[in-house]
């Protein structure tokens, strides 16, 4: 009878970790490369009037110290976290006081990921870029979730984990596109074609800075 019973149980724990097993298969994150660009540029041209008001007032405000540091880092990456969660962003988000309070661990961040990148590149490149994109939404973490820089660039470590061949591909994909329209306007001389140059290449940003909310958006799911 015992044994009867000890069978039944092992069955019946067998049936719960394949359940389980099925389970996490289920809830693993899945980044699909032509989704992921489409998602992004959604996410872009929804934004696309606070965005660029928000680029514009960073030129005219990039020489101005200390003002200049929050609003980068507002640009860059304040922005990018607000679009991420589906959030309004103001014309005026880069002059959000809250940016210049990460001043010091965007440093550090910035610092220890050159040097981490610079080594990689050291070894041939290949290690650099794996790298790059390995830490490449630390920064997203140290707004987003108050991390100090090395909580930081651990968590983008884990989310990037299994996905940064395609992270490549989707930048290598926008990279590409707008490398061939570039090239095409560069052969026409005229001050159509160096304005539409122009567009194109604040275009490039806005899509990236989607793209990139897109990517963290999906990867922090269970973060």
């Amino acid at each position: 009878m015992s044994d009867y019973n000890s069978g039944e149980n092992t069955e019946e724990n067998t049936g719960e970790s394949v359940k389980t097993e099925e389970a996490t298969v289920d809830n693993e994150i899945k980044l699909y490369v032509g989704d992921t660009i489409l998602d992004g540029i959604n996410i872009s041209i929804k934004n696309i009037g606070p965005i660029l008001v928000n680029f514009l007032l960073w030129v005219l405000t990039i020489w101005i110290p200390f003002i200049n540091v929050g609003t980068t880092i507002g640009m860059f990456t304040g922005i990018v976290v607000k679009i991420s969660r589906g959030e309004t962003i103001s014309y005026t988000e880069i002059f959000n006081p809250i940016y210049r309070k990460f001043m010091g661990d965007y440093f550090l961040t910035v610092g220890l990921i050159f040097m981490g990148v610079l080594i990689g590149v050291i070894f041939l490149i290949i290690p650099g870029i794996i790298l790059s994109i390995a830490w490449g939404f630390a920064l997203l973490f140290v707004i987003d979730k108050e991390k100090n820089p090395m909580e930081a660039i651990k968590l983008s470590h884990d989310i990037t984990y299994g996905h940064k061949g395609r992270i490549f591909l989707i930048s290598l994909i926008l990279s590409v596109i707008f490398s061939i329209v570039q090239t095409i306007l560069k052969h026409f001389d005229n001050d159509f074609a160096t304005f539409l140059l122009i567009i194109t290449a604040i275009f490039e940003i806005v899509v990236s800075l989607g793209i990139q909310a897109s990517i963290y958006k999906q990867l922090t799911k269970d973060v």
